[in-house]
This record gives C-alpha cells, structure tokens and sequence, in this order.
C-alpha cells in the first residue's frame, strides 16, 4: 500500500481529498503546514506528496527545497488558479506535476497513480529486457532505467521520475524530432490532461540540472512550434 502525504492548511481539502484516496486504497498522512510535515519526513519519507504552495510556517516551495536535498520522491504542487509563476517556479525546483484548485479529486487520483507506477518502473529491477528498460549510452549521456541512474561525461545527474523519462524519450533516438504531445504521451497518462506549458517547464528544468555538470551542455535542442530533439555530443 502506498502511502501519500498531503500538505495544505485548509482542512476540507486535506478532509476530502484524504477520504477519496483512502478509498481508493491509499494510505494517508495530514499535515496543514509545511513545518510539520518536514519534521515527519525527516523520520520517514512517504512514497508521494502533494503540497499546497501556500501555507503558513514553511510553504510549498520551502518544503519542496527541502524535501529534494535527499529524495526523489513525486511532489504534485496544488496551486490557485492565478499562480502560473508558480507553477513554472515549482517545476524547475524539482515538482513531478501541480494542479489547479478548484481540481477533480478523480483527476488528482489519475496523477498520483501515473507518478507512481513511473516511480515503481523505473525503481523496480523485475522488468522484461525492453529499449525501456535497457542501459542506454548516447555520446557523454549514460542512463540506466533499472536503477534510475544518469551520468553526463561520467558525472551523476539527479532526476526526477517525469525529468528522467523524458530525457530517456528523446536520447532513444538521437536527431529524431519528438513533439510536446508525444512527450506528453510518455510522461502522463492518456487520461491527464497537460498543456505544453508544463512539457516546457519540465525541459528547462532539465536542461538546467544537466548543466550542473556541464556548464556547456546543449545536447537538448528546441525546434520552436515543433519540439525537441536530442544530438549526440
């Protein structure tokens, strides 16, 4: 049974929506500040969390700093509707996804389950021989699925579970033009709807995590109204 923290000050949603994943066979932990949360990570991490950005004591983006100087666990942000700063902000800070309140409680169910089959995928080393699932090496890029590992010129990178698939996306077939809606395919379900706002996000935050190595890292290329692609370096 996975177990799925939620992290927000207002309590009917931290009521309702612990209710829907109970039911759905979560198991569920509360908390209605960032600070309070923490100190229950630092004992033991959750499988997933969903954090408000908004919150008193330590917001979502504190505890998210936080959260990703030792893991890499899938953080969903839940934002108002108004917050697009925020949102792109929490997603090159190391958010998997974020979604809009007012949100479909059936929605947010979708999301965690995709985040964290992808966790369960890339984490599990009962997997069938596939282009997935195989050491991958393009050029200075090294990726291993099967321990969800990536070297860059022999240097470790850290990805998340979404950044990681869709490099893996993209290097698979190096100078080949991969669209945002085939990127979307490979990060989401077909049932979670993303715009291209948060493909985007997801690039540059990768991007920059690879020039954390590599200062001169320019293997991701943009083809403006079109996608990206991968060149070998």
């Amino acid at each position: 049974m996975s177990k799925i923290a939620l992290v927000d000050d207002d309590r009917n949603i931290l009521t309702s929506v612990s209710m829907t994943l109970e039911a759905e066979g979560f198991e569920v932990e509360t908390y209605n500040d960032g600070q309070a949360a923490l100190d229950a990570f630092n004992k033991k991490m959750p499988d997933m969390a969903v954090f408000d950005i908004k919150m008193p004591r330590m917001d979502g983006m504190d505890l998210l700093q936080r959260v990703r100087q030792k893991s890499k666990m899938p953080v969903i942000f839940l934002t108002s509707k108004d917050d697009e700063i925020d949102e792109v902000l929490g997603l090159r800070m190391g958010a998997d996804d974020y979604v809009k309140k007012p949100f479909s409680q059936r929605l947010l169910v979708e999301r965690i389950r995709a985040l964290l089959r992808r966790q369960e995928a890339v984490a599990s080393d009962v997997v069938g021989d596939t282009e997935e699932t195989k050491l991958m090496t393009r050029g200075s890029l090294t990726m291993d699925p099967l321990r969800h590992s990536v070297t860059w010129k022999e240097k470790d990178v850290s990805l998340t579970v979404t950044e990681f698939l869709l490099l893996q996306a993209l290097a698979q077939r190096p100078g080949f033009v991969k669209s945002r809606d085939q990127l979307m395919d490979v990060a989401y379900d077909d049932q979670v709807y993303v715009d291209d706002r948060t493909i985007d996000s997801h690039i540059k935050r990768l991007r920059k995590k690879m020039r954390t190595v590599d200062p001169d890292f320019s293997a991701i290329e943009t083809l403006y109204g079109i996608g990206y692609r991968y060149n070998e370096e």
